[in-house]
């Protein structure tokens, strides 16, 4: 099944572009609802917020995969498409877990996983998980946990791995404003 049959406009009755316009306003822009119903209406398009919201929650998940399977296609086609693993202490209901990411060169964030353990089984999981999602990059660069080693030699990327002491910085910084 094709994403263009997935966007089936048959059951509005607005044009397919009021409704590309008032979702890609709202993703694209700090707008709120209300704003957007505002700026549709002085383009003489009669829509309420709840509408606008309706249409976010249906056809925004479907716009955001689009635009990441887009991103995802350039980054490949990068020659220098490096990753950056890393991961962080979070408390879910007062219990520690492992927070992991993968982090691009450009410091979008591709993939994250949590877990109870910082173990061998736990990174070839999220590795599997990650480069099944965006493909294999061609450098991943890790701190210096034995457990991502560990997992590259099982997938067959140990020569792709590249640790050091300050590579591994856009990682870190990606977990600062989630912290």
């Amino acid at each position: 099944m094709s994403n263009d049959k997935v966007l089936s406009f048959s059951l509005f009755q607005n044009l397919p572009w009021d409704l590309l316009l008032a979702v890609m306003l709202y993703v694209r822009f700090p707008l709120s609802l209300r704003n957007i119903e505002d700026l549709l209406h002085e383009q003489g398009i009669d829509v309420s917020h709840e509408t606008i919201r309706f249409w976010w929650n249906r056809f925004g998940p479907i716009f955001a995969g689009k635009i990441r399977r887009r991103r995802v296609q350039q980054m490949r086609a990068h020659s220098k498409w490096r990753w950056h693993l890393d991961e962080i202490f979070v408390k879910i209901n007062g219990e520690a877990h492992y927070l992991c990411r993968a982090v691009d060169h450009v410091g979008e964030v591709l993939e994250s996983y949590v877990t109870k353990r910082r173990s061998r089984k736990a990174a070839l999981k999220f590795l599997r998980k990650a480069m099944k999602r965006h493909g294999h990059p061609h450098i991943l660069v890790t701190d210096k946990l034995r457990s991502y080693g560990a997992a590259m030699k099982e997938i067959g990327n140990e020569q792709r791995q590249e640790t050091g002491r300050w590579l591994n910085n856009r990682a870190e910084n990606s977990h600062l404003p989630f912290r």
